[in-house]
């Protein structure tokens, strides 16, 4: 079928519901919804046999639903309706939650159900449960509607005769004193509720912080305790804050919103001189605890690295400190050193934001391109254990290179790749991807993966030889397939022989064009992207960061454009 993806911006559920409906043999493309009269003209040029919103922030036309049957994804459960139907889900703590596949009406929300599905609801972050199992279920549920509705004869059921049972109603939009936190009342869990209910937008915002101050990235603080809204230490740019019964590390402000150029920052960072006097917790990865961004675990000969980055960005100190951790980790007892990134993302390369922030972009751009590419060739140059890239979140741009530095990939079902860097102002790139990525594909597949600037599944990337294996998609299945397979390299016979191996395809790599001259080369047009004539970087950049709206759909995306 002919499927028109009609959202507000090219997301990780769009990117996974794009990756599966071309994987399922449909002609899909997709348009931004920028206004009404845009949204008709692409109906026009494309004549889809159905419309799938994915993530919309405002109801559907009447111009188009009543022409073209619309689906809308709702990530809650049957007769839930409103903006912030995740948001409400966390903060009062359900066990269980959904996704709804409904067809647009007059009502947003409101119209008759094509398919649902439920998941328990973890204790997490709003855009981790967005990404994992809001994901996995719209990936469902949308099999589910396009099935019945290519087999024909399916009506869709209106709520008022839906057969199973309803949990949902009308939410309002979360305010910001629903969000609130009274730090002289409650507890670290309901602390941790509604931070997480606010992550990635809009944030809870703080006025005893100061003005205009919004908290995001919060954890438990296991040991640490004080007076309700004392300040009591910093680690890694993350500051403890005290709770009525106990503490919680919150890792990143943003003071402001993005339209008036607010930067989500590291807290330390936005609070400055406030924070100067605090003792600063010292971070050892090799004896991390749960929640530390970089985290070293192992057994039975093989070392676990856990870096588990917000939102995959890697700064120019982060990846300092995860290269000594990589040295550490080599100098350890192992044969095996798996790097495992974060649960919701492995990498996605340079931290834009803290560019962003820099007085000197160009300057900043270029200390964290330099500083991947120095982590990079420390996994690629590690001659006396095998290393694994371990995803089990999406990657991204430089993340997915470095990833490809390791030398097995392994991947988690349902994880998204974006092997491209062209979206970010037509970045050349560098973490020796023109190293690493024609040796696993050939020069062809690695010309078209980076100049089509579309996310690749992990179906596809095993297909293409990007990756070794897909494991299972539950974590702890995907952690135990990870821990066998790792264990089982350690204690193969042919060890010895497959580092032997190793060392001998390196050298014969170097021989034919040394890995310095692959980064001289790459660097070189990365300086012109950062300190050249044209902004389109800058522009760029800036443009992801403060979340410009789009003025239009990127042709690569709009098929119907062409």
């Amino acid at each position: 079928m002919r499927l028109l993806f009609l959202t507000h911006s090219f997301n990780s559920l769009t990117q996974r519901l794009y990756v599966e409906c071309t994987r399922w043999g449909h002609e899909v493309s997709i348009e931004f919804d920028i206004n009404d009269r845009v949204t008709e003209e692409a109906v026009d040029l494309f004549q889809p046999d159905l419309i799938v919103a994915t993530y919309l922030r405002r109801p559907i036309p009447a111009s188009i639903w009543q022409r073209v049957t619309c689906l809308v994804v709702h990530p809650g459960v049957v007769g839930d309706r409103g903006p912030a139907a995740l948001d409400w889900a966390i903060l009062r703590g359900e066990a269980e939650w959904g996704v709804t596949l409904l067809q647009a009406e007059a009502e947003m929300d409101a119209g008759p159900i094509w398919a649902s599905a439920r998941f328990p609801l973890r204790q997490a972050r709003k855009s981790s449960l967005y990404r994992n199992e809001v994901t996995e279920a719209a990936v469902d549920c949308l099999r589910e509607a396009l099935d019945r509705y290519a087999a024909g004869g399916f009506t869709p059921v209106p709520l008022a005769e839906y057969p199973e049972r309803v949990d949902g109603g009308w939410q309002p939009p979360m305010t910001q004193a629903d969000r609130a936190i009274d730090w002289s009342v409650d507890l670290t869990g309901t602390v941790l509720r509604k931070v997480h209910a606010s992550d990635g937008s809009p944030g809870v915002l703080d006025p005893s912080l100061g003005d205009d101050l919004f908290l995001f990235d919060a954890c438990a603080a296991i040991g640490q305790a004080g007076f309700p809204g004392d300040l009591l230490a910093c680690r890694d740019g993350a500051i403890c804050r005290a709770t009525v019964d106990g503490a919680v590390w919150i890792g990143h402000l943003r003071r402001g919103l993005p339209r008036d150029g607010g930067l989500k920052l590291p807290a330390v960072a936005l609070l400055g001189e406030r924070v100067a006097n605090l003792p600063e917790i010292a971070s050892d990865p090799m004896q991390a605890e749960q929640g530390e961004a970089i985290r070293y675990e192992q057994a039975n000969g093989v070392g676990y690295l856990h870096f588990a980055f917000h939102n995959g960005a890697m700064a120019t100190d982060q990846c300092v400190r995860l290269r000594t951790a990589v040295m550490q980790a080599r100098q350890r007892d192992i044969r095996v050193l798996v790097l495992l990134g974060g649960p919701d993302f492995w990498s996605n390369g340079m931290h834009l934001n803290r560019i962003e922030a820099d007085s000197s972009t160009a300057d900043a751009s270029w200390a964290n391109i330099n500083a991947i590419d120095d982590l990079a060739l420390e996994i690629i140059g590690c001659p006396n254990q095998m290393t694994v890239a371990a995803l089990q979140g999406n990657a991204g741009a430089g993340g997915v290179f470095l990833a490809l530095a390791a030398d097995r990939v392994v991947v988690r079902d349902g994880v998204m790749l974006n092997p491209h860097y062209k979206s970010m102002g037509n970045l050349y790139g560098s973490e020796y991807w023109t190293y690493q990525l024609p040796r696993r594909v050939g020069d062809e597949v690695a010309e078209r993966l980076m100049a089509n600037r579309l996310p690749v599944g992990c179906r596809e990337a095993l297909e293409l030889g990007l990756v070794d294996t897909v494991l299972p998609a539950r974590p702890d299945a995907f952690f135990g397939a990870v821990t066998a397979m790792a264990e089982a390299l350690a204690a193969a016979p042919d060890f010895a022989a497959q580092l032997a191996e190793k060392a001998r395809q390196r050298a014969a790599d170097e021989a034919v064009c040394p890995l310095a001259d692959h980064r001289a080369d790459e660097l070189e047009r990365m300086r012109l992207n950062f300190y050249g004539f044209d902004p389109s970087y800058h522009v760029a950049r800036y443009n992801f960061v403060f979340k410009v709206p789009h003025s239009r759909t990127p042709l690569h995306l709009a098929r119907h454009r062409h």
